[in-house]
């Protein structure tokens, strides 16, 4: 990007295709190139362009608005579909909890981007596909990989998400890592406001329990619901019309969790040699070293495609390199522990599962811990940190089908 836009400062029209193209890679590119294009007329004009900021709040357009506000509501009548039916909740919520939001946000993007006509059918295919396979499967409250399958199917719809958010430009690394950003950025706006919404309830609660009226049934059942429901429909609307509410704030987050994640592992280890637990024959403790690791890589990932865009110093690569060591060290011990559940009661879907995710795991965070090592010594390698995350998400994806569709029928739906 950095070379295209070199050679087009006095093209406009190829810099505003480009620009575009991909909006949030030509700010950051630009951004870290101005310094040594600061002196022609049009790379002044682009800065100023890029980084003038309004104290205002884009609403966007009226159609987008009126669609952000369709899909909150058809969110939040998907969550209440047990109620309005009469399907048990315990049947509906394990199985279908993906669809409130993920179909919705796909279809966002499908009109936000332009989304052709080919991709379109084909994503809306999968999550229909997906509808009926997950709803099909004997209800059976002992089957692994029914259990397995409910637990993927997020990150199936995540990746079809993403599949879309990338568009056309699937090969295009920085597209991927902007879906990271975007979804760091969703995080923050979502909890923001939902905890405006629970400030919200207390003091509606509160005020009409002054005169006597209790609202809380309703006003859970309703109001709560659609509200929960409709949160990341919203937060997607305000990070995607006015980026600078967050952009700022989500990598300051990463930078500063990074060391506080690290020390706590650190200590966490200790704690575990300490007290004498067990991963090996400790089933519920395997599950949950798995759980942690899964989110420590998680915030490795967000760390990585913020912090990058606001600092490539020494130091935060530093800190990524202990926080992704670390991992290692507990992915060692995670995967250690499966193999010896394994070779000592053989194999069930849980165990092939956990083992697969784990080497999935294990191969990434050894790509990114190299990658990390030689961004140490030369800060310019962080962009080849980045490379070797986005280039393994697809990776992550195929799994995720694996265990949620051919799992099932693979070991005959036990």
């Amino acid at each position: 990007m950095k070379e295209q836009i070199i050679n087009n400062l006095n093209n406009p029209a190829q810099l505003e295709k480009l620009y575009r193209d991909n909006k949030t890679t030509f700010k950051r590119e630009f951004n870290s190139l101005y310094p040594e294009i600061q002196g022609n007329t049009a790379a002044q004009l682009w800065y100023e362009r890029l980084n003038f900021e309004s104290d205002e709040i884009s609403w966007g357009s009226t159609t987008e608005l009126l669609l952000v506000i369709i899909a909150s509501f058809i969110a939040g009548v998907i969550a209440k579909l047990p109620q309005f039916i009469g399907i048990n909740p315990d049947y509906f919520y394990p199985r279908n909890i993906s669809f409130v939001v993920f179909p919705l946000l796909t279809a966002y993007f499908m009109w936000k981007q332009k989304t052709s006509i080919k991709m379109t059918f084909a994503a809306a295919f999968i999550i229909l596909f997906s509808v009926i396979f997950i709803n099909i499967i004997p209800n059976n409250d002992i089957s692994d990989t029914l259990i397995l399958a409910c637990i993927h199917l997020p990150l199936f719809l995540w990746s079809v998400l993403g599949f879309i958010f990338v568009g056309d430009n699937f090969n295009n690394f920085q597209r991927r890592l902007d879906f990271l950003r975007y979804n760091g950025d969703l995080v923050v706006m979502t909890t923001i406001i939902l905890i405006a919404g629970a400030l919200l309830a207390g003091i509606t609660l509160g005020l009409f329990r002054l005169i006597d009226i209790q609202l809380q049934e309703f006003y859970f059942q309703y109001i709560g619901i659609f509200g929960f429901a409709a949160s990341p429909i919203a937060a997607t609307y305000l990070v995607q019309t006015n980026p600078h509410l967050v952009n700022k704030v989500s990598p300051v987050i990463a930078k500063v969790f990074t060391p506080l994640v690290l020390a706590t592992l650190v200590i966490y280890l200790i704690a575990v040699i300490y007290t004498g637990k067990d991963p090996y024959n400790d089933r519920e403790f395997l599950l949950i070293f798995n759980m942690l690791l899964i989110g420590v890589m998680a915030i490795i990932f967000f760390s990585i495609a913020e912090t990058s865009k606001i600092s490539k110093s020494k130091i935060s690569n530093l800190m990524l390199l202990g926080l992704s060591i670390m991992t290692i060290i507990i992915n060692g011990i995670a995967l250690s522990a499966i193999l010896f559940r394994i070779s000592e009661w053989g194999i069930t879907p849980n165990r092939l599962a956990v083992l697969g995710g784990n080497v999935l795991i294990l191969t990434n965070l050894v790509l990114v811990t190299y990658r990390l090592f030689k961004a140490v010594k030369d800060h310019n390698e962080i962009d080849k940190v980045e490379n070797s995350i986005a280039s393994f998400l697809p990776v992550y994806s195929i799994w995720t089908i694996l265990v949620t569709f051919i799992f099932p029928v693979l070991f005959n739906f036990k």
